[in-house]
């Protein structure tokens, strides 16, 4: 029976059939051939596999990325980041990543950057004479970052999948980004120095402290929130607690014309409103679509009712998809549950080693072979029910394996035959997919850097977490 199950899985997927059905194929085709339930039953399984209020932040987080995306917002954080950084040498490849960080505390997904900040980034790489390889190969590794720093598409299923708090996989993706960041731009240092990249934009006291008044101002603005928001002061009333706020944020933003202070309040909002109590992950999700609503109609007035409808759709399109992937891994991960698969896997992998630095060694290498053939949501879905078990027994924390699998998959955006990131960058650089594939393998090395660190210091990922959420 176990036979017939993978083996109907597997050659529905060798034949090209998308994933979420060729699970429903294997586990259908074993519950009709076992008897095990009513085949009826298979769509109540699939139901309350995405009955869950965790997975409602799912089509929140799409919409708001959409929405940032289109309203405009990515120009402006584009020119902040080259306001910042674009006078140091190999200056946009460093705007590339601190584009990519600031974008990541809005989206959640990787391809969403590579799409949106990714075009701006390219074509600005090119019209100053980069090559087209370090334009791509950088906007390739520094979309990883979406997914990395909160908030996350694939925590939040993870979390779901996993029954582990959303918020604290949020928190524990803020130093990996961090060392990711750093990481990469020690390497456009790196190339600039060998290849003689100059800067970009002249270097300019004004402009850049400019950029620094507004990073600023956005780190006050965070920290007021955070007190306001606070439950302990719940008692200061509404219009002090958000009116007031809200005012000021306005006021200062028209009387100074900062580039990007209301976009880049958008992971401020998020991350102060989730660390004070004033709302879960879920509901965060929904605070930044409503937000990203407010600049696109209201502050930035760049959203039309034509392109809103069009956003729209295209957000349900995609959450369909998402959600569908889910439903037909939660039959699937029940089937392999009552096969006792989990159990014989668990026992097998055990049986090599009961060293945690062991399994996780052979879980990246894993996790890395699974990236090249399968999309993120469906291989968390797949897998962590195989996984839990194991980390389980060998007192691995939930929090700590998220990230590590999460980045793992993320590196698996970046490589052949189906990474999404190459197919996306390759259409958005014009270039072949073997070119793309080339220019993207350097900037694997600070990805396998930061994955070796997280993998093997856990106190990166669980002591930020471990503050927050005591």
């Amino acid at each position: 029976m176990n036979a017939l199950f993978f083996g109907s899985f597997l050659a529905a997927m060798s034949s090209g059939i998308p994933i979420a059905i060729a699970m429903c194929v294997g586990s259908l085709i074993y519950i009709w051939a076992s008897g095990a339930i009513p085949p009826v039953a298979v769509v109540h399984r699939m139901v309350g596999g995405i009955d869950s209020f965790p997975l409602l932040a799912v089509p929140f987080f799409i919409y708001a990325g959409n929405l940032m995306n289109s309203a405009g917002i990515t120009n402006r954080i584009y020119n902040f980041a080259l306001a910042l950084v674009g006078w140091l040498k190999g200056g946009l490849g460093h705007v590339n990543v601190v584009g990519s960080v600031v974008f990541a505390g809005m989206s959640g997904t990787a391809v969403a950057d590579a799409g949106g900040l990714g075009t701006i980034e390219i074509k600005a790489m090119q019209d100053h004479g980069y090559p087209t390889e370090f334009a791509v190969g950088i906007t390739a590794a520094s979309s990883t970052l979406g997914p990395i720093i909160p908030p996350s598409l694939p925590m939040v299923i993870y979390g779901v999948q996993a029954n582990t708090s959303i918020g604290k996989l949020f928190a524990a993706g803020f130093i990996p980004g961090a060392i990711m960041a750093i990481f990469m731009m020690i390497m456009v240092a790196y190339y600039a120095h060998v290849r003689k990249y100059g800067a970009d934009i002249k270097f300019s006291w004004p402009r850049m402290g400019r950029a620094f008044i507004e990073l600023a101002a956005v780190l006050i603005t965070g920290a007021v929130l955070f007190f306001l928001w606070d439950k302990d002061n719940e008692s200061l009333g509404g219009f002090v607690r958000f009116g007031l706020p809200l005012i000021a944020v306005l006021v200062a933003d028209k009387w100074f014309k900062f580039e990007a202070f209301m976009a880049l309040l958008t992971p401020v909002i998020l991350i102060g409103g989730m660390a004070s109590g004033l709302f879960t992950p879920t509901e965060a999700a929904v605070a930044a679509s409503a937000w990203a609503l407010f600049l696109g109609f209201v502050w930035y007035r760049t959203l039309t009712l034509r392109m809103f409808i069009k956003i729209s759709m295209e957000t349900v399109e995609t959450t369909a998809v998402v959600l569908f992937i889910v439903a037909s891994a939660s039959i699937f991960a029940w089937v392999l549950t009552t096969t006792q698969v989990t159990e014989l896997i668990g026992a097998w992998v055990l049986s090599i080693s009961t060293n945690p630095l062991v399994f996780l060694l052979l879980a990246n290498l894993f996790l890395l072979f699974v990236g090249c053939f399968m999309e993120t949501i469906a291989a968390i879905t797949i897998l962590v029910p195989v996984f839990m078990p194991i980390i389980a027994k060998l007192g691995i924390d939930p929090v700590h394996f998220g990230l590590v699998m999460v980045l793992n998959l993320m590196i698996g955006l970046l490589t052949p035959p189906v990474g999404m990131v190459l197919f996306v960058l390759q259409k958005v650089a014009r270039i072949s997919f073997e070119r793309t594939v080339m220019a993207v393998l350097p900037w694997m090395i600070p990805l396998f850097a930061t994955l070796i660190l997280i993998t093997y210091v856990p106190q990166l990922v669980l002591w930020l977490p471990g503050k927050l959420y005591p």
